[in-house]
């Protein structure tokens, strides 16, 4: 069974997997609109949670999605306004990457991918370098995985782009996270490749 994210989290994996998307296939660079999903993605609980491949549902039905400067965000639920604008981008559909880390790193390679992950108390407090600590008993927040690597000391990682700011991830951070790869885990440490999908423009 899926689980929903908390917060406004699942929104912005959403967007940041589909800005990605984007930017690759147009070479161009576009901030699109959390907001709209958390008003519109009725299937959805706002910021009391909600998931990734129910934003992407939305964006397909409603025939696209806004930009961040058309439909900025408000950090809570209001009304529905998509019917007032034109969207700015649209998706064809998306796709649900099976859960190993053959597939995601496949995916990965290909553009950024919505994941869901188990995290953890000490998760919230990442201060930098490659996170192998705890994680949550199961998935309850969502991030964009946008690349992969091998660290100064020889560990392999993974990026990951979160929704907390800028100053989250120990000031050098910049609201990204490296996270250990090549664990050994099939759901990948915290289980991060359980709940994993992309859109396809």
């Amino acid at each position: 069974m899926l689980l929903s994210m908390l917060g406004c989290c699942w929104a912005f994996s959403a967007v940041g997997a589909l800005e990605g998307a984007y930017q690759i296939a147009t070479r161009q660079k576009i901030e699109l609109s959390e907001q709209e999903l958390l008003d519109c993605s009725t299937s959805n609980n706002g910021c009391s949670g909600g998931f990734t491949i129910r934003a992407f549902d939305f964006i397909i039905e409603n025939g696209g999605i806004s930009t961040e400067s058309d439909y900025p965000y408000e950090r809570q639920q209001y009304p529905c306004r998509s019917q007032e604008l034109t969207p700015a981008v649209k998706i064809s559909s998306y796709q649900v990457v099976p859960e190993s880390e053959t597939t995601f790193l496949q995916a990965v390679t290909q553009q950024p991918v919505s994941i869901g992950i188990a995290a953890s108390q000490e998760f919230q407090f990442y201060a930098g370098g490659t996170y192998h600590g705890s994680c949550a008993n199961e998935v309850n927040h969502a991030v964009t995985a946008i690349g992969y690597g091998t660290d100064e000391e020889g560990q392999k990682y993974w990026l990951l782009k979160n929704s907390w700011g800028t100053t989250w991830g120990g000031g050098g951070g910049n609201g990204y996270m490296k996270i250990i790869r090549d664990t050994g885990n099939p759901g990948g440490h915290c289980d991060i490749y359980k709940f994993s999908s992309y859109p396809i423009i």
